[in-house]
């Protein structure tokens, strides 16, 4: 294949999972249940959190911003993949594959970055709880979410900017389900070196860098919640924790296993299979993780749809 840049109506073919025809209309089905899941569970939170007033707490603030990034992860690549089996099309332009690596990885590491900011808002509401609304002012809780917001941009618009200078090969065949960063990386014909490089460096200082500051603020947690006399207390106080854990354990455990599953295999399409855990199976579960242990979040649902029957029958 020669070399060359591609630019304007260039294209990259997206392979997915399988090209048996029979197998098209499952995956769709598939893809399809979950995206609509993931969507509607996500909606429900951030209604149940703004719906409510007692829900207008940092810790929910913070809830409902991570289930609007859950909604835009899985919308950044399941809706291409949908079309395309529709119109049996596996066609993606360039333009578009650069601007689904840009979203994805913006909203990906801005996942990461609130998990770390619900842990620190978890922290202090455990070992400090008499200053807890003193410290988690409204000014420093939307500070939190501007900066996770702002450096998420600022990394994917390198990372993008990094891609763009790279030369491909044309009738480019990606084995995956969407344009992921480090597959794009590699099907380049020009020297990929410095992307490669910037890309692990980034991956260690924005994955590794949120995953200490999450283990730090649970282990002052665990040293708090050991320190408490009654049994009752303890639970009361890791019961406040359980969602994030839960939610915080399958995040990092589906995403380190992708990676050392892919570097183990070398297979694209195992790549592809393992990348489902985290970006569309993980924002399906947050919700449903948040809701079913989490008593607020179930009463204010239910008073949100008793009021919403009220109304409909007055009318």
């Amino acid at each position: 294949m020669e070399p060359g840049n591609l630019t304007g109506g260039s294209e990259f073919l997206l392979l997915g999972f399988s090209e048996e025809p029979e197998l098209q209309p499952l995956i769709f089905g598939f893809f399809f249940f979950m995206y609509l899941t993931t969507v509607l569970g996500n909606l429900l939170i951030i209604l149940a959190v703004s719906s409510d007033s007692h829900l207008h707490t940092p810790m929910y603030f913070f809830l409902s911003n991570l289930s609007l990034v859950d909604i835009c992860v899985i919308s950044t690549t399941i809706p291409k993949m949908l079309v395309n089996i529709l119109t049996q099309s596996k066609v993606i332009t360039y333009a578009g594959c650069i601007t689904q690596v840009y979203f994805f990885s913006l909203f990906a590491v801005l996942d990461d970055f609130l998990l770390t900011v619900m842990a620190y808002d978890r922290f202090v509401a455990i070992c400090h709880p008499l200053n807890y609304m003193v410290i988690m002012k409204p000014q420093l809780c939307g500070l939190l979410v501007l900066v996770s917001w702002v450096t998420s941009i600022l990394h994917s618009l390198l990372e993008s900017l990094l891609l763009l200078l790279l030369t491909f090969c044309t009738e480019l065949e990606i084995l995956h389900f969407f344009c992921e960063l480090s597959q794009m990386a590699q099907l380049a014909c020009s020297d990929n070196f410095l992307n490669n490089m910037v890309m692990y460096f980034l991956t260690v200082l924005l994955g590794g860098g949120p995953l200490i500051g999450i283990i730090y603020s649970y282990s002052k947690i665990v040293s708090s919640i050991r320190a408490i006399p009654s049994a009752q207390g303890k639970y009361k106080a890791f019961s406040t924790c359980a969602s994030h854990l839960s939610v915080v354990s399958l995040f990092y455990c589906s995403s380190i296993g992708v990676y050392l599953g892919s570097a183990a295999s070398q297979s694209s399409h195992s790549s592809a299979a393992a990348s489902v855990m985290y970006a569309v199976v993980t924002p399906m579960l947050n919700p449903f993780i948040y809701s079913l242990r989490n008593k607020d979040i179930k009463g204010a649902l239910k008073r949100f749809f008793g009021m919403a029957a009220i109304k409909k029958e007055l009318c």
